[in-house]
């Protein structure tokens, strides 16, 4: 892009690098240290360079609250509980999940590099942002990853047959590296959607797909409003306040899916899961991941699983697709895909979403010529 921000129909897509550094400005202002605000800006830049828009930039205002009311703390460093060889489980301190969460996976592939297999238990982070940059973190060391999640505190799922919220988008993620190659990672959330994709949706971007949402008469729908409820003037959207709960994607394979991260991610953790019976208040957001690593030169000395994974990707791909001029792609395809669009043409933004980034910069103290100066250019 030659100019850094640019509205194009009922869009506005801004140059991801334009992009990385007002929100670096952003989270520095906001209390964060320069490297840490860089590191999140990165992060949250990356997702929506892969077509991750719901845990990319959109999470700007929703974190800067959190710092002022406290649900997250700048530039934490983990804590560690429990060591052995092969396990650690370490605690986040409520750290910025993009902090806590890159210092947890380097422990995991640091003990998995030395003894073949490695299991870390973090408790306690903030927003781990897209759980794909973990396992590409662990792929990108020769280590192969499986991640679960859970979200404390976040009730805004019904399980399969209820209307009721009873947990969290609890995503799923695994990687394999591929010498020479880029990995392949498989990144979803249990749930139909995530909830960033219902914010994306209120805030005029995506639709959802039908069936995303069930209110509380057990009427499935696409509108992102009732999980939301009514948004008090001069606060950002929140997913706990609203009527209505997100549905888990496959029905009660989802859903059994759904409550497993929690029994994994957070029960085993230690974390907690996203709320009990016996709870008499909300229990304090944060995320729980429990993550296993595998070095791959431990299980070959040769390239014999590289060899074994390019040609089950060639057979795979290989099977008609479904309509004409179609094409059968591996998980991850898409948002390397995606991102080389998006280096080019810029991220697409709806316009309410960018006002979003631009009113939460003047918040934290940005003026105009600080914005401008920051993309590089008039916003």
């Amino acid at each position: 892009m030659n100019q850094p921000v640019r509205r194009q129909g009922d869009m506005v897509h801004v140059a991801p690098d334009a992009m990385q550094r007002l929100v670096t400005e952003i989270f520095a202002c906001a209390g964060c240290s320069r490297t840490e605000a860089e590191r999140v800006a990165t992060r949250l830049t990356g997702a929506n360079l892969r077509g991750h828009d719901s845990h990319g930039i959109i999470r700007t205002p929703r974190y800067v609250q959190w710092i002022e009311d406290g649900r997250v703390v700048p530039d934490q460093s983990v804590r560690i509980e429990s060591d052995t060889d092969t396990i650690a489980i370490v605690d986040g301190r409520y750290g910025f999940g993009q902090t806590v969460g890159e210092q947890t996976v380097d422990i995991g592939i640091e003990k998995a590099k030395r003894h073949g297999v490695a299991v870390t238990a973090l408790r306690n982070a903030g927003h781990l942002g897209r759980i794909g940059d973990w396992a590409e973190r662990a792929a990108a060391a020769g280590v192969a990853s499986i991640h679960m999640v859970n979200v404390r505190g976040s009730l805004i799922v019904a399980p399969f047959g209820g209307v009721d919220r009873r947990g969290s988008t609890s995503p799923f993620c695994c990687g394999i590296p591929l010498a020479g190659e880029e990995p392949v990672i498989l990144d979803f959330a249990t749930s139909l959607v995530a909830e960033g994709k219902a914010l994306v949706a209120l805030r005029g971007g995506k639709p959802l797909p039908d069936g995303a949402l069930v209110t509380p008469d057990g009427q499935l729908t696409s509108d992102p409003s009732p999980l939301y409820g009514e948004v008090a003037p001069g606060r950002y959207p929140d997913p706990n306040n609203g009527p209505g709960a997100l549905t888990c994607f496959g029905m009660h394979k989802g859903s059994g899916l759904n409550f497993f991260m929690e029994m994994f991610a957070g029960a085993l953790t230690g974390s907690g899961t996203s709320a009990g019976a016996s709870d008499t208040e909300r229990r304090r957001f944060c995320n729980g991941m429990l993550s296993i690593y595998m070095a791959l030169e431990f299980f070959h000395s040769d390239d014999w699983f590289a060899r074994e994974v390019k040609d089950y990707i060639a057979f795979w791909k290989s099977a008609r697709p479904t309509e004409p001029g179609g094409e059968v792609l591996v998980p991850g395809e898409k948002e390397r895909r995606t991102m080389a669009a998006r280096r080019r043409d810029g991220l697409p933004l709806a316009p309410m979403t960018w006002d979003d980034i631009v009113a939460t910069a003047r918040r934290v103290g940005m003026d105009e010529a600080a914005i401008e100066q920051a993309l590089g250019g008039r916003p």
